[in-house]
């Protein structure tokens, strides 16, 4: 390396900690980082920083939070900045082609996919709903288009059978951070290039809805179950339930003959609570009732019989 570089770092969620601090702790120079304005989070409502802007700020490091990079005078004070490099990490904004073209190298994007799979903004729940095998992380030069750049680097790693969306995440953190870290030499030594990304493979990635946490039980146990971890911590598969929204956060699916209608709760004890699919059945583990804390099977049933109900 011939000299550190000079990155302006741009994310906003906990899945963009990881790298930030990955650059930190590298001999690069992070000279300021861009993450959207305070939310209002909490019961008080209260404006709250982003977790890369309480990092950033405990670092030391310039923050930026503009509610647009399209602005001039914006776009004047990152010009100022000289940088050689942007990373950008569910940041949230989009870049216009002004901005994308500041840094010397331009611009790359952490995504949470084997690009071109699982373009868009939901890659890491579609995943594990599409019951992919594996995922990982692409680091990609940016360009005008959703996740179409080229492709620096690609790491991979299995899904498990089990994993949930907020585990998935937090692994694929951690391998963003790393492969960064492997990508940045690359772009140093003017030795490699990027590899466009193929027309064929190409999914898009919708992003998620509260509606879409709906489970219809007509659907194979296998798939249901896929839904109840990906969605597992936002938004969360749901149920009806005597009138009311019944959130499922965790349960598995097993092989067995119908022993009643779709939705139908056919046996329940401390194990689970067991419901009829349109083939197979899901075994309930962790369940939530409107208002309520998040509890375990046993725990709601020694407050609700269940057995015989239909969810709808």
């Amino acid at each position: 390396m011939t000299r550190p570089l000079r990155i302006i770092f741009a994310g906003t969620p906990d899945f963009s900690v990881p790298p930030l601090q990955a650059l930190l702790d590298s001999p690069h120079q992070v000279i300021a980082v861009l993450t959207q304005p305070d939310r209002p989070a909490g019961r008080g409502r209260k404006l709250s920083p982003s977790p890369v802007k309480q990092l950033a700020v405990e670092q030391g490091v310039e923050v930026l939070q503009p509610l647009t990079l399209r602005d001039e005078a914006i776009q004047a004070q990152i010009a100022e900045l000289d940088a050689d490099l942007m990373v950008v990490v569910a940041y949230g904004l989009i870049l216009p082609g002004e901005v994308l073209e500041m840094p010397r190298l331009g611009c790359l994007n952490i995504h949470a996919s084997l690009l071109p799979r699982w373009r868009g903004a939901a890659p890491i729940q579609r995943a594990i709903l599409a019951g992919d095998d594996e995922t990982g992380v692409a680091i990609m030069q940016m360009e005008a288009g959703l996740d179409t750049g080229p492709v620096w680097h690609l790491r991979r790693i299995a899904i498990g059978e089990k994993e949930t969306g907020g585990e998935l995440h937090d692994r694929l953190s951690e391998l963003g951070a790393t492969a960064l870290m492997e990508t940045l030499p690359m772009l140093e030594s003017g030795e490699a290039s990027p590899v466009v990304q193929p027309d064929d493979g190409v999914v898009y990635a919708d992003k998620l809805s509260k509606e879409e946490g709906e489970i219809d039980w007509a659907m194979p146990a296998q798939v249901i179950s896929r839904k109840v971890r990906a969605f597992n911590p936002w938004p969360v598969a749901w149920t009806g339930y005597n009138g009311n929204k019944l959130r499922v956060w965790q349960g598995h699916e097993r092989e067995c003959d119908a022993e009643g209608v779709a939705g139908e709760v056919i046996a329940a004890d401390k194990n689970g609570i067991v419901v009829q699919c349109g083939s197979g059945q899901l075994v309930i583990e962790s369940l939530q009732l409107p208002g309520k804390r998040a509890m375990s099977a046993a725990d709601f049933l020694n407050a609700h019989n269940i057995l015989g109900a239909r969810f709808e």
